[in-house]
Order: structure tokens, then sequence, then C-alpha cells
């Protein structure tokens, strides 16, 4: 593999700029690193033509511009299946979305090219979002490049977001686009041992992206380091009149942010996260982070956010009812793949075909929840009493943050799993994946998960940093005094 796909997108740019390096060379060695990785099922749709013709209009402005170019200009990512790329197939890793090629671009990836960046693949993903581990793609699996020490047994890189993070954790590109409903980019960057980053909800505009739940879905960037997501976070922020959820608001200069200084700064730490069964590796790693931050200057408190017990099952109920409506629309008529009728059939027995053959088993059992909790016997009962749950886990955040800057949690409960180790399980242990990333979705606040040590498998474990309300500047700043002191420089060693 060419040295060129281990640099960060920093140590990139200053190449580009410096006219060290090409970015048709880069997006060379990148493409060759795709085709090279088959084996981790990571890209699920290759775009190297594109990706060519990116790289040398990059070649062009980055030569007409120098130092003047976008940080992102000449780039090579990955692009999560859920986001809607012109041309090229966007099927949200469902059977039911087979064949679609969108005619137009969605708002963040739009952003991306206009500062310069190249597209060198789609990547492989939980079908519409939904899952904890990557296996509920059409696709089939992605796999993570780590693998526990003396074992060949193929791990989740996480999920939803599972080919991103397997691409820049295995080094295919640069960084890469995910999304997060319930912990879909933090979750996996932990699994993988790099940085990532779920922004306040309506910091990224949501238009062209798929939709899973509405009220919780934002995107975000996965990338090798706290730096290199602080530099695509903003060329992927912004106002967007296009989404009505989008804040009209500027976008900091998220990488000026990162001093490391958090000399003065009050750090929460939530007793209520301190679960019973937490594994002691978990604990430890969230203790000495603890010490990290306290080593660097800042204060750690202990706080209290006394409805985090709640949070799954509000999450479990808000996410598949908004599922089951954003997912009504494919229908076989409509949207979405039509099932071939037989002689006789109505049009109920479309609808009925379409779904069944086109939805995956978890998708299925979502969309059915949904169904359940918004229906007429049930809405009281479970969906608004969930909605007021959430506003109570809102307020415990607000009241938190009087006093402290930021919130330290474990990303995980535990590190990367088997894959199909969990297949035959109750969906619900599953479900648990969530169970330290779900409250920030709920709260709508910025969250961010920065790879902190290895377990005695040597599998990279990470630590969550929650921020206020459109404070990713100073999160992102708490993350990379904890990177930083943390010095994890673990890669997965290539079997691939």
């Amino acid at each position: 593999m060419s040295d060129l796909t281990r640099l960060t997108i920093a140590e990139a740019r200053a190449k580009l700029r410096a006219r060290e390096i090409t970015s048709a060379e880069l997006t060379e060695a990148c493409l060759a690193a795709v085709d090279a990785a088959d084996a981790l099922n990571a890209v699920s749709a290759k775009t190297p033509e594109k990706a060519r013709e990116m790289a040398a209009a990059a070649d062009k402005r980055l030569a007409a511009e120098g130092e003047g170019a976008p940080s992102l200009c000449g780039i090579p990512l990955g692009i999560k299946d859920l986001f809607c790329t012109e041309g090229v197939a966007s099927q949200a890793a469902s059977n039911i979305l087979e064949g679609f090629r969108p005619p137009y671009e969605s708002t963040v990836t739009s952003r991306l090219w206009e500062r310069g960046a190249v597209m060198v693949g789609k990547l492989n993903m939980d079908e519409f979002a939904m899952g904890s581990s990557n296996e509920t793609s059409c696709y089939g699996p992605a796999v993570n490049p780590w693998r526990a020490k003396g074992s060949n047994r193929d791990l989740t890189p996480g999920g939803s977001s599972g080919g991103s993070a397997s691409a820049v954790a295995a080094e295919l590109c640069l960084g890469a686009t995910g999304t997060d409903t319930g912990g879909s980019i933090r979750q996996p960057a932990a699994f993988t041992g790099i940085v990532g980053v779920k922004p306040t909800y309506g910091r990224c505009s949501r238009w062209g992206i798929v939709a899973f739940a509405s009220s919780l879905d934002q995107a975000g960037p996965m990338a090798k380091t706290v730096r290199d997501a602080a530099i695509m976070l903003e060329g992927m922020a912004g106002f967007d009149p296009k989404d009505s959820t989008s804040a009209e608001l500027a976008v900091p200069d998220f990488e000026a942010a990162l001093t490391g200084d958090i000399r003065g700064k009050t750090i929460g730490i939530p007793k209520e996260y301190r679960m019973e069964g937490m594994p002691a590796e978990i604990e430890a790693l969230w203790d000495r982070g603890a010490e990290m931050l306290r080593d660097a200057g800042a204060k750690t408190v202990e706080i209290s956010l006394p409805h985090t017990k709640y949070a799954l099952p509000a999450y479990y109920v808000i996410a598949p009812a908004e599922a089951s409506s954003n997912l009504a629309r494919y229908d076989g008529v409509r949207f979405g793949h039509r099932a071939k009728l037989g002689a006789g059939d109505a049009i109920v027995d479309l609808y009925e075909k379409s779904r069944a053959e086109g939805f995956g088993a978890e998708v299925q059992r979502r969309v059915m929840i949904g169904a359940y909790v918004l229906s007429a016997g049930y809405y009281d009962a479970y969906y608004l009493r969930a909605q007021k749950v959430r506003t109570l886990i809102k307020r415990d955040f607000e009241q938190a943050f009087k006093t402290v800057d930021a919130i330290l949690t474990p990303a995980t409960p535990s590190s990367a799993f088997g894959i199909g180790e969990m297949a035959d399980a109750d969906p619900v242990a599953m479900y648990l994946n969530d169970v330290f990333t779900v409250t920030v979705n709920l709260a709508g606040l910025p969250g961010a998960a920065v790879p902190t040590g290895v377990d005695a498998s040597g599998l990279p474990l990470g630590l969550q940093i929650i921020g206020k309300p459109w404070g990713e500047a100073e999160m992102l700043d708490v993350a990379y005094a904890l990177e930083r002191s943390a010095g994890f420089t673990a890669r997965p060693d290539r079997w691939w």
C-alpha cells in the first residue's frame, strides 16, 4: 500500500498546497487501496472515473490558488450510501432502492465538492441506517480491519456507518461522511480507532440524505484525527434553506479552535453512566480519560443526568415511529422496488409484496414498532410519553451545562464484537450498544468519539466528549486535548 494513504487530511493539504504531491497521485493511491480491500466490503460502489475527473479539477485549482485553495481541495473522501450523489448508486444499503441513481446531489456532498474534495466511492452501511453492526446491509456486512490478538475472526466495524469507519481505519480514503441517529458515527469510530463527530442537530443540512428519523438524524465527519474531523466538519456544515431544521448560524473555524489548552475548563462525569455490568476495561479507560483531562489542566466534577435510564426505551419508540412515517413512501407505487403481481392481486398486494421483498428484517421490525406506537390506541401511552421523556433528558443536560463546559463518558459498552455474534440474540441486546450515545441525539447535542486505548485483545476503545448546543468548537478542543494526552497511534495489522 502506498504511504500516501497514510497521510492525514492536514498533512495531505500541506503537501498538496506545496505541490509536493498532486491530487491525482493521492487519489490513485486511494483507488488502489480500495481495489485491494474487497475483503473488508467497506465500499458499496467504486467511482474511479469520477474520482480521477475530480482530482484533475482539484489539481488545476491548487495550481491556480495555491495556499488560498480550500482545506479539502484534492482530498479523497468516501461517502456513506445514505447521501444522494448525482448519477451514482445511492440506495441506503436497501434492496427497495436498488438501481436508484439520483439526478441531484445532497447539500453536504455539494459543499464538499465545492471545496474541491474527491469522491473515491460510496460506503457500506446498515440498511436505512438501522443497526449497530453493519449486518443489516443488502451488500452484506462490512468488516472491521482490526482483529483480536491471535484471532482471524471477522469483527464488526459498528453501525450504521460501518463502511465509513472501516474505510478510514483501513486507509482507503483520508476521511468519510457518516450519519448519526443514535450513535451511528460515534460507535463505529470507537470500534475502529478513529475520530467520529456528531454535530449539533441542525448544524449540517439533512437535504438529500435518505431519512431514518428526521428529528434525530445528523451528518458528521469520520477521520483519523480530531484536526481532520474539524477540517471536514467546517466543509460539511452551514445553513441550507432546503432543510427547515437547518440552523441559520455562521460556521466557526473549527480547526483554529484547536489549542489543546483546557486549563480552567470543568468536565462533567455523569454518575448514571456507571452502569451495572459495565466491563472493567471500559470503566478503567473512563477513569484514565478523566485523569488525562485533569493533567491537561481541567477540573472534573461528578454530575447527575437523572433521566438517562429512560433514554434507550424513549429512543426506540421515537426513532421507529419516525422511520415508519419516513419509509411509508417506499410502496412500489411512488418510490422504491415494485413487486410483480399475480392474476387477481389488488393494490394492497402490491404494497405488501413490494415492501416485504424490498425491506430487510430489521427495517421491517422497526417499521412495525413505529406503526404500533403511532396507532390510535397507543399514541399517548408510547409516543407522546417518549417525547415527554425526551424533554426531561434535554433539561438534564441544560442543568448540567450551567456548571460544566463539556461531559466525558464512554463511547461504547464494549470493544468490537464478532460478525454474527449477536445475530440470533434478542434484538434488544444489539440496541444496548447505543446506551452511551442516544442521549446526545435525543437532546440534539454535539458529541465526539476519540480513540483512547486498547483492550486486552488489542482492540481499540474510545471515549466520548459531549458539548453544549452549537459548541462544537469548544467540544473539539477538549477532544483534541484528550487525543494528545492519550497518544493513540495503534493501527490494524494489514490482513486483507
